[in-house]
Formats: C-alpha cells, sequence, structure tokens
C-alpha cells in the first residue's frame, strides 16, 4: 500500500483507476505552478490539458465533465492535489482544461470524474 503526507492529510493511492468514478468540485491552477516539477517529474505547463488528483495512480486518464455547462475533456492526471478544501474538491485542472471546461472565470466547478482506458495500476 502507498501512503503519503501532503499539507497535514494522509492519502493513500488507489490500486487501479479501473471503476473511478466520482462528482465533487475541481479547481484550477497555473501561472504559480509554472515550469515546476509536477509529482510524476515532468514540468507542469499550464497550457497543455492536464490534471492533478489526490489517489489516482500516476499517470492515469480521466474524463472531467463540468455539470454546469456540460463540457467535457480528456485529461492525463500527472501531479497530486488538490489538497484545499478537500472536503469538497476532488480534482485540480491546468489552466488549459480549464478553459476547455468553461470555469476560468469562477475558479471552480462542480464536476464529475470517470477514469478511462486504458486503466492505470499503481506501481510499487
Amino acid at each position: 500500500m502507498v501512503e503519503y503526507e501532503q499539507s497535514g492529510g494522509r492519502y493513500r493511492v488507489l490500486n487501479t483507476s479501473e471503476g473511478y468514478d466520482e462528482r465533487g468540485v475541481a479547481s484550477w491552477y497555473g501561472e504559480a505552478f509554472q515550469g515546476r516539477p509536477t509529482s510524476s517529474g515532468e514540468p507542469f505547463d499550464m497550457n497543455v490539458p492536464s490534471a492533478a488528483h489526490r489517489t489516482l495512480p500516476l499517470p492515469a486518464w480521466v474524463r472531467v465533465t463540468n455539470l454546469g455547462n456540460g463540457r467535457s475533456v480528456l485529461l492525463r492526471v500527472n501531479d497530486r492535489g488538490p489538497f484545499a478544501d478537500t472536503d469538497r474538491r476532488i480534482i485540480d485542472v491546468s489552466y488549459a482544461a480549464a478553459v476547455q471546461l468553461g470555469m476560468v472565470e469562477t475558479g471552480t466547478a462542480s464536476v464529475r470524474v470517470e477514469a478511462v482506458e486504458p486503466w492505470q495500476s499503481r506501481t510499487r
């Protein structure tokens, strides 16, 4: 079992992305993180659609649907987060993804996050 601690919370990485389907709030991140290493080790690029998730294996593919406007985007999860407002927020998306989802102005949106094939498994 892989666990980690961040911002006072303890998180357990799922064994697989298969079957993951959750509703909650998405937020977006951008310029303040531009160029910083993601949890997968690659530099964050706010202009590329991507996402951060606390417990999905890295990388994983998800479909994020904005429940307020019906817009949907396929994203590669390559980072960990969100670590603020963890009772509500289930995913952070890059600025580019937020544009596609129509949530830049509001900063957050009610979303559905569904893992899609190819299923990813946690590496040891």
